[in-house]
C-alpha cells in the first residue's frame, strides 16, 4: 500500500483536535483508518490489467522516437492510476508518470518520448502502475514486467563528408584510371601508346598486329580486403570535448565502409581490449553498412589496458590474403602498451593504417602560458605531444600509414589515406 498526500493532511488535521480531547483523537483516527480501507478495496485491482508494448524504433545518437505500452482493464472497476515506463536513465525518457483512467473493459495507451543520450543497447525492464481508490487516499502499486529494447545507432556524422569521397572514389576508379604496370592491379584495355607511358606497359604481341604502338591499361583491384581493428581499451575511454575517442573512431569506420563498399572490397571487423568485444567476418554487398553498424552499435570502452597481441592475433587470423589493415588505437599509449610490436607483425604481411585522434586541447594547453602553473602544464602538453610525433615516426619507418587529425575531421582523413592507397596502386 502507498499512502498520498491527502492522507497525510487528513492525519495532520487529526493532530490539531489532540488540544481538544483524546478520545475525539481516536475516534477521528479510526474513522480515517476506515476511510483508507473502504477507499483501497475500490481501488482498480493491477491483477486484472493486461499491459502491451509496441515495437520500439531503431534510433541514431541525437534522433528522438516513442513507445507506447496499452494498459487493459478486464476487472470490474475503472482503474485511477499513475503509471510509469521505467527505463534506464540514458534513454531519455518522458514524461517520468502519467495520470491514466481506465474504465472496465476498455483499453488506453500510455506514451513515452525517448531521447537517447548514449549509443547502445538501452533497456526497459518493468512497468510501475500505483492504483488509487476514488478518495485518492491510498494506492495498490506494483512492478509488471513488460521488456523493451531500444537500440542506438551511432550518429555517422561524418556523412557529410560521403558525396566528396564518392567523388573522388569515381576519380580513381573511373575517369582516371592507372596507366601503369603494377602489382595488385588488373587489366583494363589496350590503347595507344603516348609520350610518358611506361614502356614496361607496351603489349608486343598487340603492337605486332597493330601500326601503332599498343599499351595495356591497369586498374585497381576490385574486392580487396579491409578490416577495421579497434582497440577498445582504456585509452579508448578518453573525452575529446564531449565524447569518448572510441565514438571519433566508430564514426570513422562508417564512413570508411560506406566508400570501401562502394568501392568493391570487403569489409571486416575486430574490436578488442583483453577480449574479443565485436567481430564481423569478412563482408561485401549491400548489407554491409548495416551489419557494420549493428556490430559497433554496443561498443562501449572498457577501463583496462588493451592488448595489442591479442588484437593483432585476431586481425591475423581473420585477414587470410594480404589486406588493408586501420588499426584504431592510441599513440600515446603505443609505446608503453606494446603496440609496436603488434604493428611491426601486422605491416609484415599487411598494408597497414594506424589511425589517432588528436586531442584538440593538448595544443590548446601547450600554448597557455600566462603564470607558473601553466608554464608547466604546457610543458607537459609539449611532452606528450613530443611522445605522440616520435611514435608515430616509429610506425613510419615500420611501414605504416598514420593518420594523427583532430576529431572533427578524423573520419575525413582516415579516409583519404584509403583513397590514397587507391590512387598510388597500393591497395
Amino acid at each position: 500500500m502507498v499512502i498520498t498526500g491527502r492522507l497525510v493532511a487528513l492525519a495532520a488535521l487529526g493532530a490539531l483536535l489532540a488540544a481538544a480531547s483524546t478520545g475525539l483523537v481516536l475516534a477521528y483516527a479510526f474513522a480515517l483508518l476506515a476511510l483508507v480501507v473502504v477507499d483501497l478495496s475500490l481501488a482498480g485491482r493491477i491483477a486484472d490489467l493486461r499491459l502491451r508494448r509496441d515495437a520500439v524504433p531503431t534510433l541514431r545518437l541525437g534522433e528522438d522516437g516513442s513507445t507506447t505500452v496499452y494498459v487493459t482493464n478486464d476487472g470490474r472497476r475503472t482503474l485511477r492510476a499513475l503509471v510509469r515506463d521505467a527505463w534506464v536513465p540514458s534513454a531519455g525518457a518522458a514524461p517520468r508518470q502519467q495520470l491514466v483512467r481506465v474504465p472496465r473493459g476498455e483499453r488506453r495507451p500510455v506514451h513515452t518520448s525517448l531521447v537517447p543520450t548514449r549509443r547502445g543497447h538501452r533497456h526497459a525492464a518493468f512497468v510501475v502502475i500505483r492504483s488509487f481508490g476514488p478518495a485518492g487516499l491510498a494506492a495498490r502499486q506494483r512492478r509488471l514486467p513488460v521488456p523493451g529494447d531500444l537500440h542506438v545507432l551511432p550518429p555517422f556524422a561524418s556523412r557529410r563528408f560521403l558525396p566528396e569521397k564518392l567523388a573522388r572514389l569515381r576519380q580513381i576508379d573511373g575517369a582516371v584510371l592507372v596507366r601503369q604496370r603494377g602489382q595488385g592491379y588488373e587489366f583494363d584495355s589496350l590503347r595507344t601508346y603516348v609520350t610518358g607511358d611506361d614502356v614496361r606497359a607496351i603489349d608486343w604481341r598487340a603492337t605486332a598486329r597493330s601500326r601503332d604502338v599498343v599499351v595495356r591499361t591497369w586498374r585497381p583491384e576490385r574486392d580487396r580486403h579491409v578490416i577495421l581493428a579497434i582497440d577498445t581499451g582504456r585509452s579508448a575511454a578518453a573525452r575529446l570535448g564531449n565524447e569518448p575517442r572510441l565514438d571519433a573512431a566508430l564514426d570513422a569506420c562508417l564512413l570508411l565502409g560506406a566508400v570501401a563498399a562502394r568501392a568493391g572490397d570487403r569489409i571486416g571487423l575486430v574490436a578488442a581490449d583483453t577480449a574479443v568485444r565485436a567481430r564481423l567476418g569478412i563482408s561485401a554487398g549491400r548489407d554491409v553498412l548495416p551489419r557494420l553498424v549493428a556490430a559497433l552499435a554496443p561498443l562501449e570502452p572498457t577501463l583496462v589496458e588493451m592488448d595489442p597481441q591479442l588484437l593483432a592475433g585476431e586481425v591475423l587470423r581473420q585477414a587470410t590474403k594480404r589486406s588493408l589493415i586501420v588499426l584504431f588505437s592510441a599513440l600515446d599509449t603505443a609505446a608503453d602498451t606494446g603496440l609496436l610490436p603488434a604493428a611491426r607483425a601486422l605491416i609484415a604481411r599487411h598494408e597497414v593504417i594506424v589511425a589517432s585522434v588528436g586531442d584538440p586541447a593538448l595544443a590548446a594547453l601547450a600554448h597557455a602560458r600566462s603564470d607558473a602553473v601553466e608554464v608547466y602544464t604546457a610543458a607537459t602538453a609539449e611532452l606528450a605531444a613530443a611522445e605522440r610525433r616520435q611514435t608515430a615516426e616509429q610506425l613510419a619507418r615500420l611501414g605504416a600509414h598514420v593518420v594523427d587529425v583532430p576529431a572533427d575531421v578524423f573520419a575525413s582523413g582516415v579516409v583519404d589515406a584509403y583513397l590514397d592507397l587507391k590512387a598510388a596502386g597500393k591497395l
